[in-house]
């Protein structure tokens, strides 16, 4: 099994640390990579209804033809739906096919109107607590909520109202952009945390690199495996790489363990040239409390 390990989230289950990653995996592509990943070891799939694929990820699901209960499934409100978190739940239910999620995510504190643009007049705290609301009444639809996107700025304020604590926090994490501040925020509370991006963007710009090049070297793995496994090697962290290939969807289960050394090399480069890839100003909400954007 490639998610060799789990993370214990604060609500008692047991998510995989290693799950596929489904950004920008096309309808006609997705479903198939997600039945690959479920038939070759994998249990974790993360998707989101801003992705617009739910259908096909549910379609990747059925086509493995593996038990639901065997399955970690996660999936996002889209932005232009923090109005209408209720029935946002169920149209990702019915787009998934499945009736429960493993995990709920606000995918950014950043509500949209539905015909573009920022939506200055409604609060994400609201949109929290609606979340909260669905998750206390229907325990049977939703089995933990968490955020992503959520800077240390935005994780202490939501802490000051909540009365759920998120189970997880997705953020982009790779060896240009690590947001050990964030990661600490989250493990002081026991919030989860899933790293995005971990080769760099969807470019994976990263495998290029010699430092990682050279620790693929030592270890007999591809770069693309030193970038995912120095996030599982990260306490409290999962991740989901995206691909839709086969052959990559396999090798990036090849998870290894880091010696400390090696770790603290990848660790150097952001301090190099520190590089954010997902810039949320395009959101219209300027860039959300991450000080390196302001």
């Amino acid at each position: 099994m490639p998610a060799y390990k789990t993370i214990t989230l604060n609500t008692g289950a047991e998510m995989p640390t290693l799950g596929l990653g489904t950004w920008r995996s096309q309808p006609g592509d997705v479903e198939n990579a997600v039945a690959h990943a479920l038939n070759n070891g994998y249990n974790h799939i993360d998707t989101a209804a801003g992705y617009s694929n739910e259908k096909e990820v549910g379609d990747g699901i059925k086509q493995s033809g593996v038990p639901r209960s065997q399955i970690f499934l996660t999936t996002k409100l889209r932005n232009s739906n923090h109005r209408d978190v209720p029935s946002a739940l169920d149209t990702s239910l019915k787009a998934l096919d499945t009736p429960y999620l493993d995990l709920w995510l606000m995918h950014w504190p950043c509500p949209m109107k539905k015909e573009g643009g920022a939506d200055k007049e409604w609060d994400w705290r609201d949109t929290w607590k609606a979340m909260e609301k669905v998750y206390k009444e229907h325990p049977e639809k939703v089995k933990a909520i968490g955020v992503s996107n959520f800077s240390v700025k935005y994780l202490q304020e939501l802490l000051e109202f909540a009365t759920v604590t998120p189970a997880v926090n997705q953020i982009e994490s790779h060896p240009l952009c690590l947001q050990e501040d964030i990661v600490e925020e989250c493990r002081k509370h026991g919030i989860a945390l899933t790293a995005y991006s971990p080769l760099g963007s969807d470019q994976a710009p990263l495998v290029e690199n010699p430092v990682v090049k050279k620790l693929a070297q030592k270890y007999e793995v591809t770069p693309a495996n030193i970038l995912i496994s120095l996030q599982v090697n990260r306490p409290g962290m999962s991740v989901i790489p995206k691909s839709v290939t086969p052959r990559r969807i396999d090798e990036n289960a090849k998870v290894v363990d880091l010696a400390e050394e090696d770790i603290e090399q990848l660790f150097l480069l952001e301090k190099e040239n520190h590089h954010r890839f997902g810039k949320p100003s395009w959101t219209g909400w300027g860039n959300i409390g991450f000080p390196d954007l302001d």
